[in-house]
């Protein structure tokens, strides 16, 4: 990924996908709020007990730059399955009940997502002019929520999985991501050759736990659901949201006492 900081606020960006005019896109770090500890400080989310106020202001700050406010963007309800919804200028400034992923062909349609360890999943059709947003904790990654984002873009907007441009951004690495027997169970009904997905720590790595689960690779996962889809064109942002608490809020290594960062994806009009 490519880093930046535009109003004081480091973002990141997926060198695949083109900032040409066509689009824009960036996932926000945790710095340069307003949100006092533990939400420290551009937190996004109302759904953690930080004063709204903050989270407005820090949304005023962070989607102003592509000159937006909280209320001409869209916002997803995120129940950690694999619904997708389709939207449109219409649903600027609401919130989509119960899906973890939205896509649009309307220009100016600005997606928004937050998160603190899940995947983020951007998708972008180059042919038909469409984006997808996407949030994939352990749960979406089994239900195949990268493949259910690929699988509503050709049935919306007859998008041809090889064409897509997809990235992967900051979550829970295998470094940090200690999980127990429900969730690989649940990775391998999902995944074939799972046992690869499990790894050792890193040096021995186990920071959270007292320990004796498997480290699972959940970037990877949604990997290989967007390749089982048919997705050739994959940035992985390699970012582990555990390890870089100074960069990204983390449910898992700030034990549930924390923030959400942000992602923004906004289709502009097609170049004539």
């Amino acid at each position: 990924m490519l880093s930046d900081q535009q109003n004081g606020i480091p973002l990141f960006r997926f060198e695949s996908l083109p900032e040409n005019g066509r689009l824009q896109h960036a996932v926000f770090s945790r710095q340069g709020g307003v949100s006092p500890a533990p939400f420290a400080s551009l937190n996004l989310s109302v759904s953690v007990p930080d004063d709204h106020d903050n989270v407005y202001a820090n949304r005023r700050r962070a989607y102003g730059i592509y000159g937006r406010d909280t209320d001409t963007v869209v916002h997803a309800h995120l129940v950690h399955g694999n619904d997708v919804a389709v939207v449109t200028q219409a649903n600027n400034g609401t919130w989509i009940p119960s899906v973890d992923g939205i896509i649009t062909n309307e220009p100016g349609c600005a997606l928004t997502m937050n998160y603190a360890d899940c995947t983020p999943i951007f998708l972008y059709d180059p042919q038909n002019h469409a984006i997808g947003l996407g949030h994939a904790g352990w749960q979406g990654t089994v239900k195949d929520l990268p493949g259910a984002l690929v699988r509503a873009m050709q049935q919306a907007f007859g998008s041809q999985p090889p064409n897509l441009i997809a990235g992967i951004g900051p979550c829970i690495g295998p470094c940090c991501y200690e999980v127990g027997d429900q969730v690989i169970t649940a990775v391998h009904e999902s995944l074939a050759d799972a046992d690869r997905l499990f790894v050792e720590p890193v040096g021995g790595k186990r920071p959270f736990s007292s320990g004796g689960g498997s480290h699972f690779d959940m970037p990877e996962a949604n990997r290989r659901h967007l390749a089982q889809a048919g997705v050739q064109h994959i940035e992985l942002s390699r970012l582990c949201t555990a390890c870089r608490t100074d960069l990204f809020f983390s449910h898992r290594a700030e034990r549930g006492q924390t923030g959400r960062f942000g992602t923004i994806f906004i289709l502009q009009p097609s170049a004539v």
